[in-house]
């Protein structure tokens, strides 16, 4: 009985162990589940794209990669170690040539002797210190200025980004927009329709009315058809900016008003280049081409090592006693290694250098009047796009009232229905109109914040 009650608890931990493997195993197999919502703010989705983004992860990679590089070319800093060794057998010995002491003064014959064991060991240990090299102080100064560069380029990256992610939301948004604005048109024509259908069918009017206000139903029907159509491309593109998988499904969730509030900018300020990271990164370029003009002016200097060697020897004609014996060596010393002439070499690089100085130096001032004239134009559109933004505004409330009025006048019987036509075909203009300025206010402020190097991503 106690052997049974033994195998069974033996059986049950086995059981336990297998579970908890198992569940392991599952655990580990399931992927990291998508943290992003099915309805997102624009805020999310430039959080979800500066994570997920590929461009921006291989930004990301690019400054591992420069570190390691980095690191890499300062590693010659350290003692550098080297073992060499090698073993040896010799199938025919070369005889050693000696002199016959026996028979001078000529000391002929020659006497040929085998003075060298059949079988021989010998290695080398090394140990070398670089104190002073022109490749590694270079090396050593432009490092902080290469991981600049890398910073840099990953920042541009994360902008570029950004303002694309903000224009597809706002596509997106405006889109919804416009689906919103022909529902309600689809619904003020279906009640025309039935009204024009009933004054029809009372003799009130003729059936011109009716059809063409079945027209124009099935031409804002068929309107909104194409825009529901162009969300999903829209929807699309956004997805591919933020880095999300096609078969994620989303909705963007915004406030209309909340927008309307934000498409204010101080356009007094003054440009400052330095803002931009385009700027910047010509900033570091220049730097890291000035290292390289002093790196070739002093590249006639030496360079100096200290060295130690060890060099362990082993020999024996009978191979099983060969590492009985060590007969070693050692040594340490200093190394300065002079480039007295390479073929001009030196001279031509340096010049080189100082030439492509000089033109980082004129695209600097070709990225300055690009990044002034960029500027302009985006201040002047943010500006123009606003300005007829509150026409179209004012056309709304216009649209709207006229439309109000024809409809009561058909209705009293005083107007002809083409007027209500063309009343509400001048309200539904004025709607999309309205959102098609909104969208442009929206992308032109974007793009004067980019063009002013406003905007900042953390």
């Amino acid at each position: 009985m106690l052997r049974k009650d033994t195998m069974f608890k033996k059986y049950r931990s086995g059981l336990i162990s297998l579970f908890f493997l198992v569940s392991s195993n599952l655990l580990s197999g399931q992927t990291i589940q998508d943290t992003l919502s099915s309805n997102v703010t624009l805020s999310q989705c430039i959080t979800y794209a500066l994570a997920n983004q590929s461009l921006i992860k291989q930004s990301l990679l690019d400054e591992d990669i420069t570190k390691r590089n980095i690191r890499i070319a300062l590693s010659a800093w350290y003692p550098q170690l080297e073992i060499d060794a090698n073993i040896q057998h010799f199938l025919q010995i070369p005889p050693t040539i000696y002199p016959n002491l026996i028979n001078p003064p000529s000391y002929t014959p020659y006497i040929s002797l085998v003075s060298t064991p059949t079988n021989m060991s010998t290695g080398i240990f090394s140990a070398t210190q670089t104190l002073y090299s022109n490749n590694l102080f270079f090396a050593a100064r432009t490092s902080r200025e290469l991981r600049n560069q890398a910073s840099e380029n990953t920042e541009s990256s994360k902008i570029n980004t950004y303002v694309d992610v903000t224009k597809a939301f706002f596509d997106v948004l405006l889109t919804e927009e416009e689906i919103n604005v022909l529902n309600e048109d689809i619904v003020r024509l279906q009640h025309n329709y039935k009204d024009a259908y009933s004054f029809y069918k009372n003799g009130l009017t003729d059936k011109i009315d009716y059809q063409r206000t079945e027209i124009a139903l099935s031409n804002a029907q068929a309107q909104r058809k194409s825009t529901v159509e162009a969300l999903k491309a829209k929807y699309s593109i956004l997805k591919h900016l933020m880095g999300v998988v096609p078969e994620k499904q989303i909705t963007v969730a915004y406030d209309s008003t909340k927008f309307e509030n934000e498409i204010l900018i101080d356009t007094t300020k003054n440009l400052d280049y330095g803002n931009r990271i385009e700027y910047q990164s010509m900033q570091t370029s220049l730097k890291l081409q000035n290292y390289g003009i002093s790196y070739y002016r002093w590249s006639f200097l030496p360079t100096l090592s200290a060295f130690y060697n060890y060099d362990p020897s082993f020999s024996a004609n009978q191979f099983s006693d060969l590492y009985n014996t060590n007969t070693p060596t050692s040594l340490f010393g200093l190394k300065l290694t002079l480039p007295l002439f390479q073929g001009m070499s030196r001279q031509e690089n340096f010049s080189k250098a100082k030439l492509q100085y000089q033109r980082l130096q004129l695209g600097m001032d070709y990225l300055k009047s690009s990044i002034s004239s960029e500027y302009t134009q985006a201040l002047t559109g943010y500006k123009s796009n606003l300005n007829e933004l509150k026409v179209a505004k004012m056309n709304i409330i216009v649209a709207k009232d006229i439309f109000n009025t024809v409809k009561f006048q058909y209705d009293k019987g005083t107007k002809a229905y083409l007027e209500v036509i063309v009343s509400e075909t001048d309200l539904r203009t004025a709607e999309l109109n309205y959102l098609n300025i909104l969208f442009q206010v929206l992308t032109s402020k974007l793009d004067l914040e980019k063009a002013s190097g406003e905007i900042k991503v953390n």
